[in-house]
């Protein structure tokens, strides 16, 4: 696997994403920019999904063996926060799970770049990284 790609393609995946977060529905630019992001997304999964989906059941097995595992864009954030030259993201982003070793906790897994990786989000002080790509 090439790592420096598939981390170069998830931020512009990421990218693309704020962009369209960044402009109204009724614009005109926002169905072409939807289906720009649409096919990033497929080609992304066409090219690194059974990588990354390998990596989310070894997560999902580890952490949270009761939650089903979804396609790698699904754990996406909808927003970023630029932080020392790559993202990060504040706890209303990802995907929730169950986890074990947190009862009563809304846990989130997310995938951001800068490096690949999946964080676990336990809480709005807490979280962890989880799996980074190598």
């Amino acid at each position: 696997m090439d790592i420096k790609s598939l981390d170069n393609d998830l931020t512009s995946l990421i990218e693309k994403k704020r962009e369209l977060s960044e402009i109204d529905y009724s614009s005109e630019d926002y169905d072409v920019m939807e289906e720009e992001l649409h096919d990033l997304e497929d080609d992304f999964l066409e090219k690194y999904g059974d990588y990354l989906e390998d990596a989310f059941h070894e997560v999902h097995d580890e952490f949270c063996p009761d939650t089903d595992v979804l396609l790698p864009i699904a754990y996406l954030p909808g927003e970023v926060i630029p932080a020392d030259g790559g993202y990060d993201v504040d706890f209303k982003q990802g995907v929730y799970v169950e986890v074990d070793d947190y009862p009563g906790k809304e846990t989130k897994l997310v995938l951001l770049p800068k490096p690949t990786r999946i964080i676990l989000q336990i809480d709005p002080q807490n979280k962890e990284v989880v799996w980074t790509a190598k």
